[in-house]
């Protein structure tokens, strides 16, 4: 009797069941693993000669499995970080296959032990506040393009959101009356948090949406930032809008993250602590804040100031009377003279 092959209902379960309704992910991750499946069955097609309808679990050994991640490295050009992306959609694709096919316990366990690559952590990037205030000052105010890029900018900066975070905004997540905030939905979907903002941006926020007739209540769900067809502006436009006025700048390397990341080191140069920076980045810790000092040399010599103040000055004095003895070398110098 023909055995009949699982694969094909396990994974179209566990994409539509278990990651969207029982796991509760959001669309982009939910999308990340689709994307990453799409590749392994292409790579199962191309390399392996078997077509995607095809395969079986038992043909998604741990072997094969090591090949198609040392080949997306190596002939897609995929870096290590997007190795381990892809490796972890395939480990909670494998933790499923667990569950509902226990015939296949011993195999999962050897792909789930397949580990991640070490990834080299890159030093932040960060901009000074001088290069920020040139930045957001960019956009030729007297045109409506102009307007919007410095709206987008100012709250790009303003609020800590990610990318994406800031992609999704609609209308109806500013508030602008006082105290003016705006409401980002967290990763995943599952949060949201009030970021406030400053009266200024608040007002550049009025006005590009009063010039765009976006005040009105029928408004609510419409993007807050759009392209020429009206939908929601992507993270590539996004990127470019901020490429294109740090080219004018004279700022070479730039992206949207900076503006988080230089956002968090001016609100500790402000000796705001970090469990309320918090408040405006949703996700803060101690090993972050680590991150930041590490790039910021002044930072870390007024903390040295600081800790050489009388109040944390732990170090003995040395004793006036000390240069008159020799020193350990100088006496180990002059035994060895008479030892000669």
């Amino acid at each position: 009797m023909k055995k009949t092959n699982d694969f094909p209902r396990i994974l179209s379960s566990f994409l539509s069941n278990e990651l969207a309704i029982v796991q509760n992910h959001s669309s982009n991750t939910i999308t990340s693993c689709r994307d990453t499946y799409k590749r392994l069955l292409g790579y199962m097609e191309d390399i392996a000669k078997i077509s995607p309808h095809k395969v079986r679990i038992e043909d998604l050994t741990p072997e094969r499995i090591t090949e198609f991640l040392n080949w997306l490295e190596s002939d897609c050009g995929n870096s290590a970080g997007a190795r381990n992306q892809r490796l972890s959609a395939i480990h909670s694709l494998f933790r499923y296959i667990q569950m509902q096919a226990p015939e296949y316990t011993i195999q999962c366990y050897k792909v789930l032990s397949i580990r991640f690559k070490k990834v080299e952590k890159k030093q932040v990037s960060l901009l000074t506040e001088n290069q920020v205030k040139a930045l957001l000052k960019a956009p030729d105010a007297t045109t409506p393009r102009g307007r919007r890029d410095q709206a987008l900018l100012c709250l790009l900066y303003e609020s800590c959101a990610r990318v994406q975070q800031f992609a999704d905004l609609r209308v109806g997540d500013l508030r602008l009356d006082s105290p003016a905030t705006v409401e980002l939905v967290g990763i995943g979907g599952k949060t949201t948090r009030s970021v406030p903002l400053a009266s200024k941006v608040a007002s550049l926020l009025r006005q590009y949406l009063l010039e765009h007739r976006l005040d009105g209540p029928s408004c609510y769900e419409h993007p807050l930032f759009f392209n020429a067809q009206h939908k929601k502006m992507t993270r590539q436009g996004i990127t470019n809008i901020v490429k294109k006025h740090a080219d004018e700048c004279g700022i070479k390397e730039i992206s949207p993250d900076m503006l988080r990341h230089s956002k968090a080191l001016h609100l500790m140069e402000a000796d705001i602590h970090p469990s309320l920076i918090r408040e405006w980045f949703g996700e803060f810790d101690y090993k972050a804040a680590e991150a930041y000092l590490k790039t910021n040399v002044d930072m870390m010599r007024v903390i040295q100031e600081k800790m050489n103040s009388a109040r944390f000055d732990v170090i003995p004095d040395v004793p006036e009377d000390s240069n008159k003895d020799k020193s350990f070398m100088e006496r180990l110098v002059g035994e060895k003279d008479k030892t000669d």
